[in-house]
């Protein structure tokens, strides 16, 4: 009871921290999951087991353990294993051979692999080993349903090994169900094996590299992490990854003296996170690993949780390495191997997806664009631009006309790498008012500043056209089509479309502020364009039969 209400407190300061500061945040509810764990020892005791011996499980949890024997929680487990399996205990410190099982008995016989010491309730890992677990606890679903539903939680996070688990999920939710992104979390070689239908049926994916490290070496984490988020991108879901530390690192945080130093760690030094922040090595390669590998989120749940001693100097950490991290990108690069670079877009996507790789791949880089307004009903449109892994910004101004549903999109937008949600407080009727809402909201957070060019990309919510004059727009603001989207959305529709400019060319004020090679572009596409000339025209986009309209605004 005190720990829930200890919880409540965190969730209402956040509120009140949203609420004062204009930033959103969403929140995600970890369900514990089944587990499997070591029982209960004589007197209370840690045990200490040495390297070479042998010991024997029980499946009666009854038992209090000793140095002969122990228990775990999982009844099957004798019926599971067979000589050769071997089994891990807390958190992969202490690893077990079998030797023999009893099925009838429900005993296994172990030999240790290695020293240490074992404690009450431990941790149980059985690696490729298929286990029959219930996806949800009973106390995951009181967790759900009386403390997640009733305090408007955005995500629900759940170990997952079957591509069935989403749905049990959702069961639970019942009506609700679309009220919280699903994510389930791939911690085990089962939940591995079968990714692509936990996938298909989730909202995003959560990537535990400390639960695979127990069953999977470190090279195969690193391609499971790859081959996972190469997934997540193709369906444009978000995944998160969960950052593995050691745990020395971790367990210095907490401490306020430094320990002795030793030579098998390097980093016992780091005692708090302002050290940390100083000699940042541990989280720094895990960190920067997980955003060159295109990473949407990075979690690091054990410093900030369980034994950070300062949380908020921690994650301000976290945020510098990611930032130096994804400054370190090759854009061009990753674009290239997307195949959408230089107007290269992948054949057989549909139309808009086919702007959104052209506008990533193409016309960012054309016009040195500092950020991409995108205006959208549902979240989707800002979606699939980030899917194809902009190098700028993605503001994603959200339509106030979906009240219900608007907390849920804004939401699952904060887990998209490089959007960042847009809410405006009412009186902006028309995509256009929207579009310069999230212009001057990119202005106000430095974003974007004067003289530089922000591109946006608009639908019109329907089949019919944008009939919304593009003039008047605020003072010296030019608006222009970009070629790539212009050639893009030609190939798709017989629409003419308007280029607008600022007023007469001088040597002192060019006509344009785009760069030269994109305006030379706009100029080659012939009879396409109705006009370029000035001053700005003062007149509707024509009828057009496509739903989408593309234009930048460049601010001064």
């Amino acid at each position: 009871m005190a720990l829930t209400q200890s919880i409540k407190k965190t969730l209402d300061n956040l509120t009140t921290a949203m609420h004062n500061t204009g930033i959103l945040c969403a929140v995600m509810l970890d369900t514990k999951g089944p587990e499997i764990r070591t029982g209960f020892l004589k007197e209370g005791k840690p045990i200490e087991v040495i390297q070479g011996q042998e010991i024997t499980i029980s499946v009666d949890y009854t038992i209090e353990g000793d140095s002969d024997i122990i228990s775990v929680s999982y009844e099957k487990l004798a019926g599971v294993l067979k000589p050769g399996d071997v089994l891990l205990c807390s958190d992969g410190a202490i690893s077990l051979t079998v030797l023999s099982c009893d099925k009838d008995l429900g005993l296994v016989r172990c030999r240790c692999d290695n020293s240490g010491v074992l404690g009450e309730r431990e941790n149980v890992s059985l690696p490729g080993i298929v286990v029959d677990l219930p996806t949800l606890t009973e106390k995951d679903k009181e967790d759900i349903l009386k403390w997640g539903v009733p305090n408007k939680i955005n995500i629900i996070a759940l170990s997952s090994r079957r591509g069935s688990d989403p749905d049990e999920v959702r069961k639970v939710l019942g009506l609700r169900r679309n009220s919280m992104l699903v994510m389930p979390k791939i911690e085990n070689e089962e939940g591995y094996a079968n990714v692509d239908e936990i996938l298909k049926k989730s909202d995003g994916l959560v990537v535990v590299r400390g639960g695979l490290g127990m069953e999977m070496s470190t090279e195969k984490i690193d391609r499971a992490q790859r081959r996972m988020i190469r997934k997540a991108m193709k369906h444009a879901k978000p995944i998160v990854t969960a950052i593995q530390m050691p745990q020395t690192t971790l367990e210095s945080m907490s401490l306020t003296t430094p320990p002795p130093p030793t030579d098998e760690d390097d980093v016992t030094n780091v005692t708090n996170a302002e050290a940390l922040a100083s000699n940042p090595d541990p989280l720094e390669e895990e960190l920067t690993k997980a955003f060159r590998k295109l990473t949407d989120c990075v979690m690091l749940s054990g410093v900030t949780a369980d034994v950070g001693a300062d949380p908020e100097t921690t994650v301000q950490t976290m945020s510098r390495i990611c930032k130096e991290a994804e400054n370190s990108i090759d854009y061009k690069a990753v674009h290239k191997r997307m195949k959408i670079y230089y107007d290269t877009v992948p054949k057989g996507l549909p139309p808009f997806e086919s702007m959104a790789a052209s506008l990533v791949g193409s016309t960012i880089l054309w016009a040195e664009a500092k950020a991409v307004v995108v205006v959208t009903h549902c979240g989707n449109k800002a979606e699939l631009v980030a899917k194809y892994r902009p190098s700028v910004p993605i503001l994603a101004v959200l339509d106030l006309s979906f009240h219900d549903s608007l907390a849920r999109i804004a939401s699952r937008g904060l887990l998209y790498r490089g959007i960042i949600p847009v809410v405006g407080a009412g009186g902006f009727y028309t995509v256009h008012d929207k579009a310069l809402f999230g212009i001057q909201f990119a202005k106000k957070e430095g974003i974007v500043k004067p003289g530089d060019l922000v591109l946006a990309l608009l639908m019109s919510g329907g089949s019919a056209p944008i009939t919304k004059p593009l003039m008047p727009l605020p003072p010296r603001a030019s608006v222009f089509l970009s070629p790539s989207l212009l050639f893009s959305s030609l190939s798709r529709s017989s629409s003419r479309v308007c280029v607008e400019r600022e007023g007469p060319s001088t040597p002192s004020s060019p006509a344009t502020t785009v760069p030269l090679h994109v305006l030379e572009q706009l100029h080659h596409a012939g009879d396409a364009i109705d006009h370029v000339r000035d001053p700005p025209l003062h007149r509707p986009i024509p009828d057009s039969p496509t739903p989408f309209q593309f234009y930048t605004v460049s601010l001064r």
